[in-house]
């Protein structure tokens, strides 16, 4: 047999009706050995090329049937590499049934499984579909799907829905717009103190990442009043100890204080208050309390879509200053730094010490100096009076930071 009839028959063999071959490609491909994978990853490959369809079948059948996690979560894997919309985008060569049984295939799989990691692959697989096709009107099934999962009383199945809305609202706002008191009334519930943390972290971000797709102020005021529950899921996700959570929600919020700032401003006293008092908060990770300043600092920046906003809250920004002033004392001194023959510039500063440098700079900077020198003068002179070495050098740190803030 010469070497493309054995090729030929190696490929006859995995895509056949036994499903043995097919399975342990997919393992070798997430084998340790390099040899093993890369043999993997040409067999694959030509089965990509020659045989779309059966290849893309296999996949659905592996993530449908499969008994092993790991099989199923790379078969979602590789699924979503072959229907992204690049390079190697197979979807317009495979036949309009093989197209179908994938759609329909996915959503059945979305139902059924109930492994955690795999949902969310799947859940981006089904995404990374929809945003080719359904702006395309491809698959009308989708959005009554995703609402049928959204209100149902499956906690799993709300939230790979929300995981989908907030994906997929860059690609499909304009479709979900005739839907807007739906979208409202199902993150409102799905932000409620009554649904499961998880559901609720996924309705931020649909929330969020709707939000943000909406052009029409008007519209987009319409979801004014899901900021009180939006900032409870943060707040709560901290009482609760899950920090992780509370990251992941304070990333969101800096996202929409650098895209849509003016939706903060009718509770902007609020949700700065609350913001300040995580970043005020030493019991919590470094990383928890950067990101709460780090919401702030965007919205002094947003200066051409939101002039002047934080300008209006003078007591907020003595607080912000006494907390950057505070964590610039975070800094540690070695007598062998004075005789150290090489000058080193960052030693002994700490994340605390360089946040706190960046941030007085940018606040200098967006604020500029006359809001900025009432407020650091009366803390100035508290830490140049002040016994301790640290206080004095972070006066004058912070008095530099002023400086070139206000020159730029």
């Amino acid at each position: 047999m010469n070497p493309s009839e054995m090729q030929a028959a190696q490929l006859a063999a995995i895509l056949g009706p036994d499903p043995a071959p097919f399975e342990t490609l997919i393992a070798h491909l997430m084998a340790t050995s390099n040899d093993q994978r890369s043999q993997a990853e040409a067999l694959f490959n030509l089965c990509k090329s020659n045989h779309p369809d059966a290849l893309a079948l296999k996949l659905v059948v592996l993530l449908q049937s499969s008994p092993q996690p790991e099989l199923r979560a790379m078969a979602a894997i590789l699924l979503r590499k072959q229907i992204t919309r690049d390079d190697s985008f197979i979807w317009p060569s495979l036949s309009a049934q093989t197209q179908a049984n994938i759609k329909s295939s996915l959503l059945a799989c979305l139902q059924r499984e109930d492994t955690k990691t795999i949902l969310k692959k799947l859940c981006d697989t089904i995404a990374e579909l929809a945003s080719s096709i359904v702006p395309e009107g491809q698959w009308p099934e989708l959005l009554p799907f995703m609402f049928q999962c959204v209100t149902s009383d499956s906690p799993r199945l709300k939230e790979s829905a929300l995981l989908m809305f907030a994906q997929l609202s860059q690609y499909i706002g304009d479709i979900l717009l005739p839907h807007l008191s739906t979208l409202h009334s199902v993150f409102h519930q799905c932000l409620a103190p009554s649904a499961p943390s998880e559901v609720r972290i996924a309705a931020l971000s649909a929330t969020i990442n709707f939000i943000q797709t909406i052009e029409s102020p008007s519209d987009r005021d319409c979801f004014q009043d899901l900021l009180p529950p939006m900032m409870q899921t943060l707040t709560e996700a901290l009482n609760r100890g899950e920090e992780a959570t509370a990251q992941e929600a304070l990333e969101m919020f800096v996202e929409l204080a650098g895209t849509e700032p003016k939706f903060l401003r009718r509770q902007l006293v609020d949700i700065v208050g609350s913001m300040l008092q995580i970043a005020e908060a030493d019991q919590l990770e470094d990383g928890t309390r950067h990101l709460a300043i780090e919401f702030i600092i965007t919205l002094a920046e947003a200066r051409e879509r939101a002039p002047g906003m934080m300008r209006k809250l003078p007591q907020f920004i003595g607080r912000l200053f006494a907390i950057l002033m505070k964590m610039l004392l975070d800094i540690e001194d070695d007598p062998a730094w004075h005789t150290a023959d090489s000058e080193e510039e960052d030693a002994g500063e700490s994340s605390n010490y360089s946040v706190g440098q960046e941030c007085l700079d940018r606040l200098a900077i967006s604020l500029g100096g006359n809001t900025i020198v009432p407020v650091a003068s009366e803390i100035l002179s508290a830490y140049l009076a002040a016994p301790e070495w640290q206080k004095h050098h972070a006066a004058l740190i912070t008095l530099a930071q002023i400086a070139e803030g206000c020159s730029k």
